[in-house]
């Protein structure tokens, strides 16, 4: 066993001697040792019950044989930390999530691990660290929100947003919004539209790294517990079988998410964590693999944002597997990629079943034959840049109009609110990537605002940052190259004429290549906007959108 090297030997009575500081038995120290990486905490909703969750899982482990030993993995709210400084620290917990769960596995030497996520970073930071310490692993989140209900109709946490424009733009009263407040967020668990935190969960499942359920069990279901035991009795048959992370995390594996993706619709911020999680197993991922892939995938199913069905509804039909299962009979996925559960993906979704067509629908009848992500390329964004296609109103796909430019988020949630964006416009927010935010904010405020003042059939939003799962309309992220680089995107000036044309897959200034260079001639770096601490040393090593903002050392 790997913990041997803590446990075993005259060398090892120092270290023995520390685990009897621990109580541990001389029965618990011949088991193999489990560690149980819990993100639990009291301020992000969606992690709220994950102690639960750990304690379910410990139950499994001990069920199975096992010594399960608890450690925290840390986590940000979204929600919370959106519109000012702390959306900073959103993206960039990701790395430290994975390092320090890399360094706490490592350094104590556990045989397997069970990783507990659930919102938006957690998820691809514990995969990426699975991918490192590469030693038996499965995942089990805290599970989806259930959806809220104002006025008889679901409402979520984009609603509220959303409300909150519509209060500015005096077509919702504050007693009114105040309903929305007390009534989206009803439970605990990861926001319930198809956000980022349930789009990883459910691509967990098609990676192979969480058993059936792992994505769409709502958090306060039952259900959710007995999951939680069989994944830590299933990280012993792991053990057993020394199946790792790196044997199921392969690039079959990887592009079978990227399709699921598309048919689901889910968040842009997948574009960020599939290639981050794919760096880490070894697979050059390229954004542009989307494209392809996109074409010959149909979008299936319309959660929120994008639609009025919820991540219960996903699951009550039948979940991710059933969402597989139709993609898989017309020849879409690779079957024989190998799971946790010891079977592969293809033995996993034998017996899965559409069980309501409204909510996933039926391979011959979807939203659209494309999926729900595009990359678009062009002058504007040389190294692209990214759209969540299913959630853009038709008359958006393809627009024009004059660009409105802002350097930071508040500028133009400012200029939003104030009512000088008029339909047509393109609001252009520059500066907000990884290395130029730093940190690549999350722009929910000013496209919840733009949909919420009634514009978001009318008005279009670029930027070199990000935007959360819970955006919709035609909002295009991850410009490439960024800003604080000198991508074309510094370039653009009031009023130059933007052009969208997303089923062509294109985004392109109506400025010629000549006066194009002209401006870069003449063009300037900002100064920092953070010079100290954590987030100076990200912007120092972190690339761009279009590479998953992973982190290298700069060249010298």
């Amino acid at each position: 066993m790997k913990s041997d090297a803590v446990k075993k030997g005259m060398q090892q009575a120092p270290h023995r001697s520390l685990f009897n500081a621990l109580g541990f038995t001389e029965e618990e120290m011949e088991r193999p040792l489990v560690g149980i990486v819990s993100s639990y905490n009291e301020i992000v909703p969606g992690h709220m019950n994950l102690d639960k969750i750990a304690q379910a899982v410990k139950q499994g482990v001990a069920l199975a044989g096992g010594v399960p030993v608890m450690f925290p993995a840390i986590a940000v709210c979204d929600g919370i930390a959106m519109g000012h400084v702390g959306m900073k620290y959103s993206l960039v917990t990701r790395d430290l999530i994975a390092d320090s769960t890399e360094a706490m596995a490592l350094a104590h030497q556990f045989d397997a691990l069970v990783m507990i996520p659930n919102c938006d970073k957690n998820v691809p930071g514990l995969l990426m660290a699975a991918a490192r310490v590469n030693v038996p692993t499965i995942f089990v989140s805290g599970g989806p929100m259930m959806a809220g209900h104002v006025g008889g109709c679901k409402r979520s946490l984009s609603s509220m947003f959303e409300a909150v424009g519509a209060y500015t733009a005096g077509t919702m009263s504050e007693d009114e919004v105040r309903e929305y407040e007390e009534k989206v967020c009803p439970t605990c668990g990861s926001c319930s539209g198809m956000y980022t935190a349930n789009s990883m969960n459910c691509l967990t499942e098609v990676l192979g790294m969480g058993l059936r359920g792992n994505g769409t069990i709502p958090a306060v279901y039952s259900d959710r517990i007995r999951l939680a035991k069989h994944a830590g009795m299933q990280v012993m048959e792991l053990l057993k079988k020394n199946i790792r992370p790196r044997d199921i995390m392969t690039k079959d594996a990887i592009l079978n998410a990227l399709t699921v993706d598309m048919a689901l619709g889910c968040s842009t911020n997948s574009m960020l964590h599939l290639p981050a999680i794919a760096h880490e197993v070894g697979f050059d991922f390229d954004i542009s693999f989307a494209n392809p892939i996109s074409e010959r995938t149909p979008n299936l199913c319309h959660l929120a944002p994008a639609g009025p069905t919820y991540m219960e509804d996903l699951n009550e039909a039948g979940g991710v597997y059933a969402v597989m299962k139709e993609l898989a009979d017309v020849g879409l996925l690779n079957t024989e990629c190998l799971t946790v559960t010891g079977k592969t993906v293809g033995e996993n979704i034998a017996d899965a079943v559409n069980k309501n067509p409204e909510v996933i629908r039926p391979i011959d009848n979807p939203y659209s034959k494309t999926g729900g992500l595009a990359v678009l390329k062009g002058n504007l964004a040389p190294d692209g840049s990214v759209v969540k296609r299913s959630a853009v109103a038709e008359e958006m796909l393809v627009h024009e109009g004059p660009a409105r430019v802002f350097d930071c988020e508040e500028d133009a949630i400012d200029a939003i609110k104030g009512g000088k964006i008029v339909a047509g416009d393109v609001v252009v927010i520059r500066y907000e990537g990884p290395k130029g935010g730093p940190g690549m904010r999350e722009m929910l405020n000013p496209t919840s605002a733009i949909a919420g003042m009634g514009l978001g059939s009318t008005v279009a939003l670029i930027t070199d940052g990000r935007f959360s799962g819970a955006s919709r309309g035609a909002s295009i992220g991850h410009v490439s190259p960024e800003a604080a680089v000198c991508g074309p995107i510094a370039l653009v000036e009031e009023g130059d004429i933007i052009e969208i044309d997303i089923p062509n897959l294109s985004l392109n200034v109506r400025v010629s290549d000549e006066e194009l260079a002209a401006r870069r001639a003449k063009w300037q770096p900002r100064e920092p906007k953070v010079t100290s601490g954590y987030l100076k040393r990200y912007a120092a090593m972190v690339t761009s959108g279009n590479r998953g903002a992973i982190l290298e050392i700069p060249q010298t």
